[in-house]
């Protein structure tokens, strides 16, 4: 999932603006389709879950505040929760609006335009900055800290998996 790497849609943006400055403007609406997926599949997953199975999938720290506030904000709350970046818990957030069942078409609507405008403001820095930018991608010690970087994430992603799929099995009676 997109929405499960921390920066992970930033990166590509970034990546992608860089190296194809040329055609920078392509590259917001694509990571924003692809969010829209991660973010499908969270929100799908809470809503499965539902009320009752959300203390096993977000952290009671987290919990009640989230439910508040997609309570009382709704489409507002997710507004913000799309552009902020981490360390502000979106798979969370996203799992609490699926569990509370936020109206699908207001949440995607809204979703999907704060993270296409998000993403078109990284595209813009990066078209503006794209020279400095590729000179960093283009080192090697960020090629071998990305090279590692992508197994931890990979490693983190299998155990997630591993875990949500415990975490949602029916319990034994």
């Amino acid at each position: 999932m997109v929405c499960a790497v921390p920066l992970g849609s930033d990166a590509l943006v970034i990546v992608l603006a860089s190296t194809r400055g040329e055609i920078f403007w392509v590259f917001p609406p694509l990571v924003t389709m692809l969010s829209l997926v991660g973010a499908a599949l969270t929100y799908w997953v809470g809503h499965s879950a539902g009320e009752i199975g959300l203390p096993r999938l977000v952290s009671p720290r987290h919990l009640d505040r989230m439910k508040s506030t997609v309570q009382k904000v709704g489409a507002g709350g997710l507004a913000a929760a799309a552009v902020l970046p981490p360390p502000f818990p979106l798979t969370p957030f996203v799992l609490t609006c699926g569990a509370l069942g936020l109206d699908r078409g207001r949440f995607f609507l809204v979703f999907g335009m704060m993270r296409l405008i998000r993403f078109t403001a990284v595209a813009l820095l990066v078209r503006q900055y794209g020279d400095r930018v590729r000179q960093f991608l283009e080192s090697q010690q960020l090629q071998i800290s990305v090279t590692m970087i992508v197994f931890v994430v990979l490693a983190v992603i299998v155990a997630s998996v591993v875990m949500l799929f415990r975490r949602t099995r029916p319990l034994a009676a």
